[in-house]
């Protein structure tokens, strides 16, 4: 019997995972390189990711189906007739497009941007960096003067080159602020405004749809954005239920039905989570915190981390915030509700008994501290909330998610796998297929509040995140 191959491309490696005779297993990863080439940017090489997503496949053998998750905001341009990029992708980190949106801000078009698209002006999203792209990736404007150039989020690059479709779909496309959010179709009002040709973007699909056929055959019949992928594969569909994934960065996204929320949102973004053929989409509020892992590798490569997983746990005594010691994860800016790029990371609170254990747990506290804003945020949008769900790497550590439930006052529900974006993938390839199987992730274990921290440590962390943000104002 065939399998059904899950394709997970995310920030720092891509992982395929064939579910096959009721298992699903990782069957290979593939690490990516982190380009840096100047304070702000992040690039990938677009061939190098192609080529593993190629190999993978090859690597799984024969599948009936298949399905991908992206990355989201990351972009590349390419040359449609032969497929070869132009550029290195432009990930979503990637800040070199500040000054650009700081000029359309002063133009008014965040009212548009807002009331079409319901996102904030911010580098973070993909209209600045296409243009971007247009501007100065090699042989773009020629290419468009020939009609042959190809500006699209990461996942239309890919399933060009190994389907031979240029499309997307309505949840990788909510992510760009070229999209009209309540009819999922590319507007041109907001090309315009970004200076994007309308014409070089890919076709909009469904999300559980037909993205063609791979190379052996297998039909691919889902894609989608990483982050809404995990809100599927935890198996949250009723309005309210929500997910946090702790990834490099780590995102919240709560369903909200049928209709998407627009206007006032307390800083969360109104997104499409899927689309599934002949059905109305369904839309989330999404909130982001821009380093949550990467606050990790940081600790790592600062050399406060020599132990690896074993010190994110094991602490003694009372947390670091209760001790007046703090850290604000602003390390590439803060995303949701502040959304300032300019904020940087702080910690606040040292003396000279301070030990590289504090400094791992006040970091561990400060993203904990993070989300439950973002939680805290989207009860009041949602109302009363439904399950609240995790998963990610640091969802390992049993500190970061007793001090989470606490931070929350609210019991969460803890995956034991890590593979939850993979498995939202899963889902979806089998709703295409019409098939009702639904392999759910194993281990779950729900963590509830022993210690509810109270008001003071809340404001204590918000004076922090204010300092880090006048910080860089001077």
């Amino acid at each position: 019997m065939t399998g059904l191959l899950a394709l997970d491309q995310g920030t720092t490696s891509t992982k395929a995972y064939l579910w096959k005779d009721d298992a699903f297993t990782l069957i290979g990863q593939r690490a990516q390189r982190q380009i840096r080439p100047r304070s702000g940017w992040v690039e990938h090489d677009a061939e190098e990711i192609v080529t593993h997503l190629a190999e993978l496949v090859e690597l799984a053998g024969p599948c009936e189906a298949a399905g991908l998750a992206n990355q989201g905001e990351t972009v590349i341009a390419w040359d449609a007739q032969t497929g070869r990029p132009l550029h290195n992708a432009i990930v979503w980190q990637d800040e070199r497009t500040g000054d650009a949106i700081a000029q359309l801000k002063a133009a008014g078009v965040e009212a548009l941007t807002l009331a079409s698209a319901g996102l904030p002006l911010d580098a973070y999203f993909s209209a600045s960096k296409l243009r971007w792209l247009l501007d100065h990736a090699d042989g773009a404007q020629a290419l468009h003067r020939q009609g042959r150039l190809r500006l699209g989020t990461s996942d239309a690059f890919f399933l060009h080159r190994l389907t031979g479709v240029c499309a997307t779909d309505p949840s990788t496309a909510s992510r760009t602020s070229l999209l009209d959010l309540r009819r999922l179709c590319w507007d041109p009002a907001l090309c315009e405004a970004f200076g994007v040709p309308l014409e070089c973007l890919p076709e909009i699909r469904p999300t559980t749809g037909d993205f063609g056929a791979l190379p052996g055959g297998a039909r691919m019949l889902a894609s989608v954005v990483d982050q809404q992928a995990s809100l599927f594969g935890h198996g949250c569909h009723e309005a309210g239920d929500l997910k946090i994934t702790f990834g490099t960065g780590a995102f919240a996204l709560g369903l909200t039905g049928a209709e998407p929320a627009m206007g006032e949102t307390r800083g969360l973004l109104p997104t499409c989570a899927w689309q599934h053929t002949g059905c109305a989409p369904a839309y989330a509020l999404d909130g982001g915190i821009l380093t949550a892992g990467a606050a990790i590798e940081w600790l790592k490569e600062c050399g406060l981390l020599a132990g690896g997983h074993a010190d994110l746990d094991g602490f003694d005594g009372e947390p670091a915030i209760s001790r007046g010691l703090a850290f604000v994860p602003a390390l590439a800016g803060l995303g949701s509700p502040h959304w300032d790029r300019a904020a940087r990371g702080l910690w606040l609170g040292l003396d000279l008994s301070t030990s590289p254990a504090d400094l791992r747990r006040a970091v561990l506290e400060g993203i904990a501290f993070r989300a439950a804003e973002l939680v805290g945020n989207l009860r009041q949008a949602l109302g009363e909330s439904g399950r609240i769900a995790i998963d990610g790497g640091l969802s390992r550590s049993r500190y970061f998610t007793a001090f989470l439930a606490n931070a929350l006052d609210a019991p969460i529900e803890v995956a034991g796998s890590a593979d939850i974006t993979a498995l939202g993938v899963l889902h979806l390839t089998l709703a295409a297929l019409g098939r009702p199987e639904r392999p759910m992730p194993e281990g779950i274990r729900r963590v509830c509040p022993d210690a509810p921290l109270g008001p003071i440590p809340h404001e204590r962390f918000a004076r922090a995140v204010r300092l880090s943000r006048d910080w860089a104002r001077g």
